[in-house]
Protein backbone atom coordinates (compact mmCIF):
# COMPACT_ATOMS: atom_id res chain seq x y z
CA UNK A 1 0.00 0.00 0.00
CA UNK A 2 1.41 3.55 -0.92
CA UNK A 3 0.72 5.19 2.66
CA UNK A 4 0.58 9.11 1.61
CA UNK A 5 -2.39 10.32 2.10
CA UNK A 6 -3.90 7.08 3.53
CA UNK A 7 -5.92 7.66 6.90
CA UNK A 8 -3.85 4.90 9.58
CA UNK A 9 -4.87 4.61 12.78
CA UNK A 10 -1.97 2.79 15.49
CA UNK A 11 -3.41 0.73 17.97
CA UNK A 12 -1.55 0.82 20.81
CA UNK A 13 1.59 2.94 21.69
CA UNK A 14 3.03 1.36 24.37
CA UNK A 15 4.10 2.46 27.83
CA UNK A 16 7.94 1.64 26.23
CA UNK A 17 7.03 2.91 23.13
CA UNK A 18 6.40 0.07 21.15
CA UNK A 19 4.59 1.65 18.33
CA UNK A 20 6.54 5.30 18.06
CA UNK A 21 8.87 3.91 15.80
CA UNK A 22 5.67 2.41 13.52
CA UNK A 23 4.18 6.27 13.73
CA UNK A 24 7.67 8.05 12.71
CA UNK A 25 7.36 5.82 9.43
CA UNK A 26 3.90 6.66 9.16
CA UNK A 27 4.49 9.91 9.23
CA UNK A 28 7.44 10.27 7.21
CA UNK A 29 5.29 8.08 4.00
CA UNK A 30 2.93 10.80 4.12
CA UNK A 31 -0.08 9.13 6.33
CA UNK A 32 -2.80 11.01 8.45
CA UNK A 33 -1.97 8.93 11.35
CA UNK A 34 -3.56 8.84 14.83
CA UNK A 35 -2.78 7.21 17.70
CA UNK A 36 -5.15 5.36 19.78
CA UNK A 37 -4.48 3.60 23.66
CA UNK A 38 -6.72 2.10 26.31
CA UNK A 39 -4.07 3.83 28.68
CA UNK A 40 -4.60 7.71 29.73
CA UNK A 41 -2.05 10.05 28.68
CA UNK A 42 -0.57 10.50 31.91
CA UNK A 43 0.24 6.71 31.97
CA UNK A 44 1.93 7.19 28.22
CA UNK A 45 4.05 10.59 28.93
CA UNK A 46 7.54 9.20 27.64
CA UNK A 47 5.76 7.65 24.46
CA UNK A 48 3.34 10.71 23.62
CA UNK A 49 6.71 13.20 24.69
CA UNK A 50 8.65 10.98 22.07
CA UNK A 51 6.29 11.68 19.19
CA UNK A 52 6.46 15.90 20.13
CA UNK A 53 6.69 17.72 16.99
CA UNK A 54 5.04 15.45 14.95
CA UNK A 55 1.46 15.95 12.86
CA UNK A 56 -0.24 13.01 14.89
CA UNK A 57 -3.91 12.79 16.67
CA UNK A 58 -4.20 10.86 20.21
CA UNK A 59 -6.92 9.31 21.24
CA UNK A 60 -6.32 7.88 24.59
CA UNK A 61 -7.82 6.74 27.44
CA UNK A 62 -10.26 4.24 25.49
CA UNK A 63 -11.06 3.58 21.80
CA UNK A 64 -13.79 4.95 19.70
CA UNK A 65 -15.39 2.43 16.97
CA UNK A 66 -15.91 5.43 14.48
CA UNK A 67 -11.77 5.15 13.85
CA UNK A 68 -11.75 1.82 13.32
CA UNK A 69 -14.78 2.14 11.03
CA UNK A 70 -13.54 5.68 8.85
CA UNK A 71 -9.02 4.41 8.64
CA UNK A 72 -7.50 3.18 5.79
CA UNK A 73 -5.40 1.39 7.65
CA UNK A 74 -4.92 -0.14 11.39
CA UNK A 75 -1.74 -1.03 12.36
CA UNK A 76 -2.01 -2.87 15.34
CA UNK A 77 0.45 -3.61 18.46
CA UNK A 78 1.41 -7.48 18.26
CA UNK A 79 0.00 -8.02 21.91
CA UNK A 80 -3.34 -7.15 21.13
CA UNK A 81 -5.31 -10.32 20.42
CA UNK A 82 -7.19 -11.05 16.71
CA UNK A 83 -10.59 -11.43 18.96
CA UNK A 84 -10.36 -7.58 20.00
CA UNK A 85 -14.10 -6.47 18.94
CA UNK A 86 -12.35 -3.23 18.04
CA UNK A 87 -10.31 -5.12 15.58
CA UNK A 88 -13.62 -6.90 14.28
CA UNK A 89 -15.31 -3.67 13.82
CA UNK A 90 -13.04 -2.53 11.55
CA UNK A 91 -12.26 -6.20 9.67
CA UNK A 92 -16.03 -5.55 8.89
CA UNK A 93 -15.85 -2.26 7.72
CA UNK A 94 -12.94 -3.74 5.14
CA UNK A 95 -10.42 -2.24 6.77
CA UNK A 96 -7.37 -4.12 6.80
CA UNK A 97 -5.31 -4.49 9.68
CA UNK A 98 -1.46 -5.43 9.65
CA UNK A 99 1.73 -4.25 12.34
CA UNK A 100 5.21 -3.01 12.76
CA UNK A 101 6.82 -5.80 11.59
CA UNK A 102 4.60 -6.57 8.79
CA UNK A 103 5.09 -2.78 7.47
CA UNK A 104 9.10 -3.91 7.66
CA UNK A 105 9.53 -7.17 6.18
CA UNK A 106 7.08 -5.86 2.84
CA UNK A 107 9.44 -3.51 2.48
CA UNK A 108 13.10 -5.00 3.80
CA UNK A 109 15.04 -5.55 0.47
CA UNK A 110 17.50 -7.94 2.41
CA UNK A 111 17.09 -11.80 3.16
CA UNK A 112 16.08 -11.45 6.76
CA UNK A 113 17.10 -14.10 10.05
CA UNK A 114 14.76 -14.81 12.12
CA UNK A 115 14.46 -16.54 15.51
CA UNK A 116 11.52 -17.93 17.31
CA UNK A 117 10.78 -20.29 20.08
CA UNK A 118 9.03 -20.49 23.50
CA UNK A 119 12.31 -20.01 25.35
CA UNK A 120 15.81 -19.08 23.94
CA UNK A 121 15.01 -16.94 21.53
CA UNK A 122 16.51 -13.55 23.03
CA UNK A 123 19.79 -15.19 24.12
CA UNK A 124 19.48 -17.29 20.46
CA UNK A 125 19.31 -13.68 18.60
CA UNK A 126 21.87 -12.02 20.56
CA UNK A 127 24.14 -14.72 20.45
CA UNK A 128 24.25 -14.68 16.89
CA UNK A 129 23.32 -11.05 16.05
CA UNK A 130 27.28 -10.72 17.49
CA UNK A 131 28.41 -13.60 15.28
CA UNK A 132 27.02 -11.55 12.33
CA UNK A 133 28.57 -8.63 12.96
CA UNK A 134 32.20 -10.29 13.06
CA UNK A 135 31.19 -10.69 9.19
CA UNK A 136 29.32 -7.19 8.31
CA UNK A 137 29.89 -4.62 11.70
CA UNK A 138 26.57 -3.06 10.56
CA UNK A 139 24.19 -5.77 10.77
CA UNK A 140 20.54 -5.00 12.09
CA UNK A 141 18.81 -6.82 15.17
CA UNK A 142 15.39 -5.54 16.30
CA UNK A 143 12.14 -7.34 16.34
CA UNK A 144 10.79 -8.42 19.49
CA UNK A 145 14.49 -7.55 20.95
CA UNK A 146 15.63 -3.46 20.53
CA UNK A 147 13.61 -1.12 18.55
CA UNK A 148 12.03 -1.07 15.44
CA UNK A 149 13.84 -0.76 12.44
CA UNK A 150 11.56 0.85 10.06
CA UNK A 151 14.25 3.88 10.32
CA UNK A 152 16.87 1.52 8.42
CA UNK A 153 15.12 0.82 5.09
CA UNK A 154 16.58 3.94 3.72
CA UNK A 155 20.30 2.11 4.80
CA UNK A 156 19.06 -1.30 3.65
CA UNK A 157 17.83 -0.03 -0.24
CA UNK A 158 21.06 1.50 -0.19
CA UNK A 159 22.93 -1.65 0.65
CA UNK A 160 20.43 -4.81 0.52
CA UNK A 161 23.56 -6.88 1.65
CA UNK A 162 23.64 -5.80 5.45
CA UNK A 163 22.51 -8.86 7.23
CA UNK A 164 18.82 -8.28 9.53
CA UNK A 165 18.33 -10.63 12.45
CA UNK A 166 14.59 -10.69 13.91
CA UNK A 167 13.64 -12.25 17.02
CA UNK A 168 9.34 -12.88 16.28
CA UNK A 169 7.43 -13.11 19.15
CA UNK A 170 4.13 -15.71 18.39
CA UNK A 171 2.45 -12.42 18.19
CA UNK A 172 4.18 -10.59 15.83
CA UNK A 173 4.58 -14.55 13.76
CA UNK A 174 0.33 -14.41 13.65
CA UNK A 175 0.19 -11.52 11.60
CA UNK A 176 3.40 -11.86 9.46
CA UNK A 177 1.48 -15.38 8.70
CA UNK A 178 -1.65 -12.74 6.63
CA UNK A 179 1.54 -11.63 4.26
CA UNK A 180 2.15 -14.79 3.90
CA UNK A 181 6.08 -14.79 4.96
CA UNK A 182 9.06 -16.71 6.36
CA UNK A 183 12.36 -15.39 6.33
CA UNK A 184 15.40 -16.51 4.23
CA UNK A 185 16.89 -18.42 7.82
CA UNK A 186 14.63 -19.64 10.35
CA UNK A 187 15.74 -20.41 13.69
CA UNK A 188 13.29 -22.75 16.32
CA UNK A 189 14.69 -22.75 19.19
CA UNK A 190 11.37 -25.01 20.78
CA UNK A 191 8.16 -25.45 21.02
CA UNK A 192 5.66 -25.42 24.43
CA UNK A 193 2.91 -23.73 25.55
CA UNK A 194 2.37 -20.29 26.30
CA UNK A 195 0.63 -17.07 25.77
CA UNK A 196 -2.64 -18.87 25.84
CA UNK A 197 -4.39 -15.85 27.25
CA UNK A 198 -3.72 -14.33 24.24
CA UNK A 199 -4.33 -17.10 21.48
CA UNK A 200 -7.00 -18.35 22.85
CA UNK A 201 -5.78 -22.22 23.00
CA UNK A 202 -2.65 -24.05 22.30
CA UNK A 203 -3.33 -24.54 18.52
CA UNK A 204 -3.55 -20.86 17.78
CA UNK A 205 -0.49 -20.49 19.39
CA UNK A 206 1.09 -22.93 17.30
CA UNK A 207 -0.42 -21.93 14.08
CA UNK A 208 1.24 -18.62 15.36
CA UNK A 209 4.85 -20.44 15.81
CA UNK A 210 4.59 -22.41 12.37
CA UNK A 211 4.61 -19.28 10.83
CA UNK A 212 8.38 -19.12 11.27
CA UNK A 213 9.22 -21.81 8.47
CA UNK A 214 5.12 -22.16 6.68
CA UNK A 215 6.20 -20.25 4.01
CA UNK A 216 9.79 -20.91 2.93
CA UNK A 217 11.03 -21.90 -0.23
CA UNK A 218 13.87 -24.44 -1.56
CA UNK A 219 16.34 -21.91 -1.34
CA UNK A 220 16.01 -20.72 2.33
CA UNK A 221 17.34 -22.80 5.42
CA UNK A 222 15.55 -23.49 9.08
CA UNK A 223 17.83 -24.49 11.78
CA UNK A 224 15.68 -26.89 13.84
CA UNK A 225 15.81 -27.87 17.69
CA UNK A 226 15.99 -31.87 17.04
CA UNK A 227 15.36 -32.17 20.68
CA UNK A 228 11.99 -30.77 19.83
CA UNK A 229 10.12 -33.89 17.98
CA UNK A 230 6.91 -30.96 18.25
CA UNK A 231 8.98 -28.94 15.93
CA UNK A 232 10.68 -31.34 13.93
CA UNK A 233 7.35 -31.95 12.60
CA UNK A 234 6.33 -28.45 11.62
CA UNK A 235 6.15 -28.42 7.61
CA UNK A 236 8.00 -26.07 5.30
CA UNK A 237 10.27 -26.29 2.06
CA UNK A 238 13.42 -25.38 3.36
CA UNK A 239 16.51 -26.64 3.71
CA UNK A 240 17.16 -28.06 7.33
CA UNK A 241 20.14 -28.17 9.71
CA UNK A 242 19.36 -29.66 13.29
CA UNK A 243 20.99 -28.96 16.01
CA UNK A 244 20.82 -31.34 19.42
CA UNK A 245 22.63 -31.15 22.41
CA UNK A 246 22.67 -34.82 22.62
CA UNK A 247 21.85 -37.48 19.64
CA UNK A 248 22.34 -36.86 16.09
CA UNK A 249 22.35 -33.07 13.61
CA UNK A 250 24.43 -30.60 12.01
CA UNK A 251 25.45 -28.90 15.06
CA UNK A 252 26.02 -31.62 17.76
CA UNK A 253 28.31 -32.16 21.02
CA UNK A 254 30.48 -34.71 20.93
CA UNK A 255 33.65 -35.65 23.64
CA UNK A 256 32.85 -32.24 25.22
CA UNK A 257 33.55 -30.38 21.99
CA UNK A 258 30.66 -27.81 20.00
CA UNK A 259 30.87 -29.51 16.30
CA UNK A 260 29.14 -29.21 12.84
CA UNK A 261 28.54 -30.86 10.17
CA UNK A 262 26.63 -28.50 7.62
CA UNK A 263 28.37 -28.29 4.43
CA UNK A 264 30.36 -31.69 4.28
CA UNK A 265 32.91 -32.95 6.97
CA UNK A 266 32.91 -32.49 10.37
CA UNK A 267 34.53 -29.37 12.02
CA UNK A 268 34.74 -28.28 15.65
CA UNK A 269 34.04 -25.21 16.77
CA UNK A 270 35.43 -24.73 20.66
CA UNK A 271 35.10 -27.05 23.57
CA UNK A 272 32.13 -26.92 25.73
CA UNK A 273 33.92 -25.67 28.73
CA UNK A 274 34.83 -22.63 26.59
CA UNK A 275 31.53 -20.46 26.82
CA UNK A 276 30.47 -18.10 29.40
CA UNK A 277 26.93 -19.45 30.08
CA UNK A 278 25.93 -21.95 31.74
CA UNK A 279 23.00 -24.58 31.77
CA UNK A 280 21.61 -26.90 29.50
CA UNK A 281 19.58 -24.54 27.72
CA UNK A 282 21.62 -21.93 26.66
CA UNK A 283 24.09 -25.05 25.00
CA UNK A 284 20.98 -25.62 22.47
CA UNK A 285 20.65 -22.01 22.33
CA UNK A 286 24.70 -21.86 21.28
CA UNK A 287 24.41 -24.46 18.58
CA UNK A 288 21.26 -22.93 17.01
CA UNK A 289 23.03 -19.26 16.91
CA UNK A 290 25.82 -21.73 15.27
CA UNK A 291 23.64 -22.96 12.68
CA UNK A 292 22.43 -19.83 11.24
CA UNK A 293 25.54 -17.99 11.15
CA UNK A 294 27.63 -21.21 9.66
CA UNK A 295 24.92 -20.93 6.99
CA UNK A 296 25.30 -17.15 6.51
CA UNK A 297 28.92 -17.65 6.18
CA UNK A 298 30.80 -16.46 9.17
CA UNK A 299 34.04 -17.95 9.63
CA UNK A 300 34.23 -20.51 12.06
CA UNK A 301 36.83 -18.57 14.23
CA UNK A 302 34.45 -15.41 14.83
CA UNK A 303 32.09 -17.87 15.72
CA UNK A 304 34.08 -19.57 18.36
CA UNK A 305 35.23 -16.49 19.19
CA UNK A 306 31.83 -15.23 20.19
CA UNK A 307 30.84 -18.33 21.98
CA UNK A 308 34.12 -17.89 23.95
CA UNK A 309 33.30 -14.13 25.43
CA UNK A 310 29.35 -13.57 25.00
CA UNK A 311 28.20 -13.41 29.06
CA UNK A 312 24.36 -13.78 28.64
CA UNK A 313 21.19 -11.22 28.63
CA UNK A 314 20.08 -9.43 31.41
CA UNK A 315 17.15 -11.35 33.49
CA UNK A 316 17.89 -14.23 31.89
CA UNK A 317 19.48 -16.84 34.47
CA UNK A 318 21.65 -13.74 35.52
CA UNK A 319 23.53 -14.13 38.28
CA UNK A 320 23.90 -11.11 39.99
CA UNK A 321 25.96 -11.44 42.73
CA UNK A 322 27.26 -13.85 45.60
CA UNK A 323 26.55 -13.06 49.31
CA UNK A 324 27.63 -14.33 52.32
CA UNK A 325 28.01 -17.94 50.16
CA UNK A 326 23.93 -17.40 48.37
CA UNK A 327 24.05 -16.91 44.80
CA UNK A 328 21.35 -14.70 43.55
CA UNK A 329 20.47 -15.40 40.37
CA UNK A 330 17.81 -13.24 38.10
CA UNK A 331 15.35 -15.27 36.10
CA UNK A 332 12.77 -13.10 35.74
CA UNK A 333 12.47 -14.04 32.07
CA UNK A 334 10.76 -17.10 32.95
CA UNK A 335 7.11 -16.16 32.55
CA UNK A 336 5.94 -19.45 31.63
CA UNK A 337 6.19 -23.29 33.54
CA UNK A 338 8.56 -24.49 31.20
CA UNK A 339 11.07 -21.65 31.56
CA UNK A 340 11.40 -22.33 34.87
CA UNK A 341 11.93 -26.20 34.88
CA UNK A 342 14.57 -25.09 32.20
CA UNK A 343 16.11 -23.34 34.97
CA UNK A 344 16.19 -25.25 37.69
CA UNK A 345 17.90 -28.09 35.29
CA UNK A 346 20.61 -25.53 35.33
CA UNK A 347 21.78 -25.44 38.83
CA UNK A 348 22.82 -28.55 40.84
CA UNK A 349 23.02 -27.01 44.25
CA UNK A 350 20.09 -26.84 46.67
CA UNK A 351 17.73 -24.04 45.38
CA UNK A 352 15.42 -21.08 47.29
CA UNK A 353 12.94 -20.69 44.37
CA UNK A 354 10.88 -17.70 43.90
CA UNK A 355 7.80 -17.73 41.83
CA UNK A 356 3.93 -16.75 40.92
CA UNK A 357 2.74 -14.15 39.08
CA UNK A 358 0.27 -13.28 36.23
CA UNK A 359 -2.05 -16.29 35.64
CA UNK A 360 -1.58 -16.83 31.81
CA UNK A 361 -4.04 -20.03 31.59
CA UNK A 362 -0.96 -22.57 31.63
CA UNK A 363 -0.90 -25.66 33.95
CA UNK A 364 1.91 -26.03 36.44
CA UNK A 365 1.40 -29.92 36.05
CA UNK A 366 4.72 -30.59 34.92
CA UNK A 367 6.66 -27.68 36.51
CA UNK A 368 5.76 -29.67 39.70
CA UNK A 369 7.99 -32.76 39.91
CA UNK A 370 11.23 -30.37 39.38
CA UNK A 371 10.28 -27.97 41.86
CA UNK A 372 9.81 -31.44 44.12
CA UNK A 373 13.32 -32.51 43.26
CA UNK A 374 15.25 -29.67 43.13
CA UNK A 375 13.73 -27.02 45.27
CA UNK A 376 14.29 -27.00 49.68
CA UNK A 377 12.15 -23.96 49.84
CA UNK A 378 9.42 -22.84 47.46
CA UNK A 379 8.07 -19.03 47.81
CA UNK A 380 5.31 -18.24 46.44
CA UNK A 381 3.44 -14.89 45.41
CA UNK A 382 1.03 -13.66 43.01
CA UNK A 383 -2.39 -15.23 41.46
CA UNK A 384 -0.54 -17.93 40.27
CA UNK A 385 1.17 -18.66 43.61
CA UNK A 386 -1.65 -21.34 44.87
CA UNK A 387 -1.65 -23.38 41.57
CA UNK A 388 2.51 -23.75 41.45
CA UNK A 389 2.36 -25.06 45.66
CA UNK A 390 -0.22 -27.17 44.26
CA UNK A 391 1.96 -28.63 41.39
CA UNK A 392 4.85 -29.06 43.72
CA UNK A 393 3.24 -31.54 45.83
CA UNK A 394 5.65 -32.17 48.59
CA UNK A 395 9.47 -32.06 48.68
CA UNK A 396 9.85 -28.35 49.38
CA UNK A 397 8.83 -26.19 51.93
CA UNK A 398 6.42 -23.96 50.80
CA UNK A 399 6.45 -19.80 52.03
CA UNK A 400 3.32 -17.75 50.88
CA UNK A 401 3.55 -14.24 50.14
CA UNK A 402 2.17 -10.65 48.84
CA UNK A 403 4.73 -9.40 46.82
CA UNK A 404 8.15 -9.59 45.56
CA UNK A 405 10.02 -7.55 48.47
CA UNK A 406 8.04 -9.89 50.88
CA UNK A 407 8.94 -13.12 49.03
CA UNK A 408 12.59 -11.86 48.84
CA UNK A 409 13.09 -10.98 52.39
CA UNK A 410 11.76 -14.57 53.00
CA UNK A 411 14.34 -15.81 50.35
CA UNK A 412 16.96 -14.12 52.72
CA UNK A 413 15.90 -15.69 55.95
CA UNK A 414 15.96 -19.29 54.80
CA UNK A 415 18.26 -19.62 52.55
CA UNK A 416 21.79 -20.79 53.42
CA UNK A 417 25.26 -21.39 52.33
CA UNK A 418 25.72 -22.61 49.26
CA UNK A 419 22.31 -22.08 48.17
CA UNK A 420 20.88 -20.37 45.04
CA UNK A 421 18.27 -17.82 45.36
CA UNK A 422 16.47 -17.88 42.34
CA UNK A 423 13.38 -15.92 40.84
CA UNK A 424 12.02 -17.73 38.02
CA UNK A 425 8.36 -16.93 38.31
CA UNK A 426 6.71 -19.04 35.69
CA UNK A 427 4.56 -16.52 35.06
CA UNK A 428 4.02 -13.35 34.06
CA UNK A 429 4.76 -10.16 35.94
CA UNK A 430 1.37 -7.55 34.90
CA UNK A 431 -0.04 -8.31 38.03
CA UNK A 432 2.17 -6.25 40.20
CA UNK A 433 4.93 -4.80 37.35
CA UNK A 434 4.52 -3.40 33.63
CA UNK A 435 7.18 -6.06 32.45
CA UNK A 436 9.36 -8.68 33.02
CA UNK A 437 12.75 -6.30 33.19
CA UNK A 438 10.81 -4.20 36.14
CA UNK A 439 10.34 -7.16 38.26
CA UNK A 440 13.95 -8.23 37.50
CA UNK A 441 15.16 -5.11 38.11
CA UNK A 442 13.58 -4.89 41.15
CA UNK A 443 15.11 -8.05 42.37
CA UNK A 444 18.58 -7.20 41.35
CA UNK A 445 18.55 -3.84 43.25
CA UNK A 446 17.50 -5.26 46.47
CA UNK A 447 20.03 -7.86 46.19
CA UNK A 448 22.63 -5.00 45.55
CA UNK A 449 21.48 -3.50 48.65
CA UNK A 450 21.74 -6.71 50.41
CA UNK A 451 25.64 -6.85 48.87
CA UNK A 452 25.65 -3.16 50.27
CA UNK A 453 24.65 -4.29 53.72
CA UNK A 454 26.23 -7.40 53.97
CA UNK A 455 30.22 -5.25 53.50
CA UNK A 456 32.90 -6.41 51.40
Amino acid sequence: MNLKDQRVLVMGLGLFGGGVGAVRFLVREGAVVTVTDLRPKAELTASVRALDGLPVAFVLGGHEERDFRNADLIVANPAVPRSSRFLRVAESAGVPVTSEICLFVERCPAPVIGITGSSGKTTTTSLLGEMLKRKNDRTLIGGNIGGSLLDALDILHRDANIPVVLELSSFQLDRLGDLPWSPHIAVLTNFAPNHLDVHGSLEAYRKAKQQIVAHQSRGDWAIVNGEDAEALRWPGDGQRAVFAVEGKGHVFVRDGKIQHAIGGATRTVCSVDALRLCGRHNLANALAAIGAAIVSGVHLTDVAEVLRTFEGVPHRLEQVAEINGVCYVNDSIATSPDRTRTALEAFDKPMVLIAGGYDKGIAFDELGPAIAEKVAHLIVMGKTGDAIANAAKGGATIHRVKNLGDAMACATRVAQRGDVVLLSPASASYDQFRNFEERGERFRAWVKKLQRKSGP
